[in-house]
């Protein structure tokens, strides 16, 4: 297909509603357009769509940038897949549920899916807030190979959540898609119906919203997903079989479709109001210590305000959604791209515009021995003398002749990195560490986001540099 990036580079193209943008101030929008074009230009992410809600409805809605061959121009009505922002709607089937009579939260998962590891210790709600210690089956930011080939619900369950947890349940929290496939499980049995034809009843027709079941977005009329390898040219990406996202990231609709949700949860429609009350109260370990989740959302001060937020990734597409309920402001980004960080630059800045407040500076953590290693793994991918006895079986997929290349061709264009330093703090998740990097140079900066087996000597699970 035509480069995406010369696509981008020949017209910034875009969709709108008029009545829709007029509702910014013209500064607003002048400032919104630069953000989403500086944040595409940037990361080469061939296109955003996103919304804006203030005061409780929608101000603005535009799709920028080249969408694939699949669309004429771009279109704000584009189902783009929101794959982990679809968490939150899997946690209110399960409170609606509960409001039904049909089940609790606090029910252990033995009385619905008895097969789970230590089923009888684990309750609903601790899957609901990744505090189950059931291993996450894909913690990689890439697909491996298991996923060229259709999966079903219970043969995730039968590979990774037959073994032994990571922790006691309530002890810990880590990240876990594997918890969310046992809750629509349990959705299913209690309810009687199909995950979707639920949610479909229950929220998206009171809501006016038409999502769609996100292994069907793909083809004629959907955005082409994209990826990248380093700072190479922009691919089509191949998209997972059937079943791989399910209940943990089912969803493909639009930024708009995503931003009515959003609407619902400022004014406290369609769930009762306790129920937006009990997914946004944050969980506390059994030590007392805070996790920074509920019930399919992540959860953060801003500024002595509630922000509630989550992001999702798909083979080809990223997706970020926040909302601040007590100011009335929601914004959503979608963009058909699985590398460059453009849809959180975005939703970060359009906040920070319209909802101003100061941000603490990111601490990082490090660790000497695993540093030292990830920077001689860096310097073997842009000389193109990839060491394979460092990487496990599914890095070694991902870096098949196509990836490689494209990291040793970007990656030594551009000479000796100023820098290369561990931001953040390590963490757990799916059996693996998960360290990242910000590797400078004189005019850019990118990123390196590495998951490794635990130890010193671990082979990495995933090393994926990009700009950032």
């Amino acid at each position: 297909m035509p480069s995406l990036r010369t696509a981008f580079a020949a017209a910034l193209l875009f969709t709108a509603s008029p009545a829709l943008a007029q509702q910014l101030t013209p500064e607003q929008t002048a400032q919104v357009d630069k953000i989403v074009a500086d944040a595409l230009s940037s990361s080469g992410v061939p296109s955003a769509s996103i919304a804006i809600v203030q005061g409780g409805r929608i101000v603005y809605a535009k799709a920028y940038g080249d969408q694939g061959p699949n669309l004429k121009g771009p279109s704000a009505d584009a189902k783009y897949q929101i794959a982990s922002i679809s968490k939150q709607f899997t946690a209110a089937a399960l409170l609606l549920l509960e409001n039904e009579g049909k089940l609790s939260l606090d029910d252990k998962v033995s009385k619905w899916v008895p097969d789970v590891t230590d089923a009888g210790q684990i309750t609903i709600r601790q899957l609901l807030s990744h505090t189950a210690g059931i291993q996450d089956y894909w913690p990689q930011d890439y697909n491996f190979a298991a996923m060229e080939h259709p999966v079903t619900p219970q043969e995730i369950v039968d590979r990774w959540a037959k073994k032994p947890l990571d922790f006691a349940p309530g002890t810990a929290w880590q990240y876990s898609n594997t918890g969310y496939v046992v809750a629509g499980m349990i959705i299913e049995k209690a309810s009687g119906t199909k995950l979707l034809d639920f949610l479909d009843a229950k929220i998206f027709k009171p809501l006016a919203m038409h999502p769609i079941d996100q292994d069907k977005a793909i083809g004629k009329g959907f955005p082409q997903g994209t990826h990248r390898f380093a700072l190479g040219p922009v691919r089509s990406a191949k998209p997972a079989a059937d079943g791989w996202l399910w209940a943990a990231g089912e969803l493909a609709m639009s930024a708009s479709d995503l931003a009515r949700w959003d609407i619902a949860r400022i004014d406290r429609a369609v769930l009762p109001p306790e129920d937006w009350q009990a997914q946004e109260t944050e969980i506390k370990l059994t030590d007392g210590a805070l996790t920074h989740y509920g019930l399919g959302v992540s959860l953060a001060d801003r500024g002595g305000h509630l922000e509630v937020s989550h992001g999702g990734e798909a083979v080809g597409f990223l997706s970020s959604n926040v909302v601040i309920p007590d100011q009335r402001f929601a914004v959503v980004a979608l963009v058909n791209a699985d590398f460059g960080g453009a849809q959180e630059e975005i939703t970060d800045e359009v906040a920070d515009l319209l909802v101003p407040v100061d941000r603490a500076p990111a601490t990082a953590s490090l660790d000497q021995t695993r540093d030292a290693l990830a920077r001689k793994v860096f310097d073997q991918l842009r000389a193109g003398t990839l060491d394979r006895s460092l990487l496990t079986e599914d890095a070694n997929y991902y870096f098949d002749a196509t990836a490689t290349g494209d990291y040793r061709n970007s990656l030594s264009a551009l000479g000796d990195p100023v820098s290369f330093a561990a931001i953040g703090k390590a963490r757990l998740r799916g059996g693996f560490v998960n360290r990242n990097y910000v590797i400078q140079y004189k005019d850019r900066r990118l990123v390196a986001v590495t998951y490794a087996e635990a130890g010193a000597d671990g082979k990495f699970e995933q090393f994926i540099v990009m700009p950032r």
